[in-house]
């Protein structure tokens, strides 16, 4: 399988001053836009969420600190305002992979082109699971419409 990458601007939402552009790997095992702790400061000022217990790919479980809000923007694509995870990474060649998790896609309106190895335009969001998870909480289908 081949490696997606794409451009990301990442701005704190309440100081747009703070921000960043990275290349982030497209990871949709991931569920967050996850930068190096070491990029924490370029940020400004964030509100810390919640530490959290994460699994890398390589199944180890490791600690990250979701803060925001973020305006995140991957290239082409329309931005959203989010959280991102920051984790202690051990830069590969010199350079950080941050990822891009299958939240920021979604929320982004981005899908993945398996045989062009490329992010596609999503033209309408899916509100199947929505209402799924809505109605298994609810009750019926029918109590949604009053």
């Amino acid at each position: 399988m081949g490696r997606i990458v794409a451009s990301v601007r990442i701005d704190n939402a309440s100081d747009v001053s703070k921000g960043l552009r990275c290349d982030a790997l497209v990871d949709t095992g991931a569920s967050l836009m996850v930068l190096p702790s070491a990029w924490k400061d370029r940020l400004g000022v964030l509100e810390s969420g919640a530490e959290i217990d994460v699994e890398t790919a390589t199944q180890e479980v490791v600690r990250a600190e979701v803060c925001g809000p973020v305006r995140i923007q991957i290239e082409g694509f329309r931005p959203i305002f989010n959280e991102v995870a920051f984790v202690e990474m051990k830069p590969a060649d010199g350079e950080y992979e941050p990822l891009i998790g299958y939240i920021v896609l979604e929320q982004s309106q981005a899908a993945v082109d398996m045989l062009g190895h490329r992010l596609v335009p999503i033209k309408h969001m899916d509100l199947k699971s929505l209402i799924c998870a809505r109605v298994s909480c609810l009750g019926n289908y029918s109590e949604l419409q009053a």
